[in-house]
């Protein structure tokens, strides 16, 4: 019985998006190979990281140090209010300079574009371009316009990209959603307003794709809000202790893996 080719769908969530290394911080522990990953949003940027390999523990200093200052640019808001420079070039730093083509393995990052209505998934071309269109959280980042398409986050039209991860060859999926079941948190200031909503949104729309996830871990990360940065270690903590939770589970899936009969859904912690 052949071992399955694993991919990994991250999911968006802002700074709740800091357990997905938690999440990978366990699997590099337990030996769980990665073939390949899919981000949208906070998880794209995690993916690329990943997929750069890069070390984790590095990544996890540099979240839980990094201010503000380092990575939001401010403007007078026309499209958004922060114009995206500064992030840009901190994911052009951290993978190296790299086209997503040449990442350590195949690596796809989902954006949606505000004119068609329609996902746009990146699997070549610069890195930091399509991280930057995937986390531009509409009404906040300033859109990026490609040619005739102008691209947003990629949560508002697939927070969890399982069939991205399907499309680049896995045939066992593990998705990683930190969206809340039930998104309760506190409304503070205009960027609590705009994720709160879009959180609402994406939680009706894609209720169904959870199950298409044969592998499904879920970090208990509900009551830290989206903007929250400042609480990344908690997130990657909360994400450590959840993959290890159904460590054992996924460990018998992948062991017991019997290709296209085996049954999606096979795990969920709902």
């Amino acid at each position: 019985m052949g071992k399955p080719r694993i991919g990994l769908a991250l999911s968006s969530g802002g700074a709740r998006g800091f357990a997905h290394l938690g999440v990978l911080k366990v699997f590099k522990e337990e030996g769980i190979p990665v073939d390949c990953i899919a981000g949208s949003s906070m998880g794209s940027i995690i993916a690329v990281l990943y997929a750069n390999d890069l070390d984790l523990e590095m990544c996890e200093q540099v979240a839980c140090s990094l201010k503000r200052k380092h990575w939001l640019d401010f403007t007078v808001p026309k499209k958004g209010f922060v114009v995206g420079k500064k992030v840009e070039e901190l994911i052009r730093l951290f993978a190296h300079n790299k086209n997503l083509e040449e990442l350590n393995i195949p690596t796809a990052i989902v954006a949606t574009d505000l004119v068609k209505g329609e996902p746009v998934v990146f699997t070549e071309g610069p890195a930091e371009q399509a991280v930057r269109a995937s986390i531009s959280i509409p009404g906040i980042f300033e859109p990026v316009e490609m040619g005739d398409k102008v691209l947003v986050d990629g949560g508002v039209i697939d927070r969890l990209p399982v069939s991205t991860v399907r499309k680049l060859g896995a045939d066992l999926v593990i998705g990683v959603d930190v969206i809340p079941r039930n998104p309760m948190s506190k409304i503070e200031n205009i960027f609590d307003v705009i994720t709160q909503t879009l959180t609402i949104m994406e939680k009706e729309i894609t209720s169904q794709i959870l199950t298409m996830a044969d592998f499904l871990i879920h970090p208990d990360v509900g009551d830290i809000q989206v903007s929250s940065f400042s609480r990344a270690e908690e997130c990657i903590r909360r994400g450590e202790e959840e993959a290890r939770a159904h460590m054992g589970k996924l460990k018998e899936l992948i062991q017991n893996w019997q290709g296209e009969n085996s049954s999606n859904g096979v795990y969920s912690d709902e």
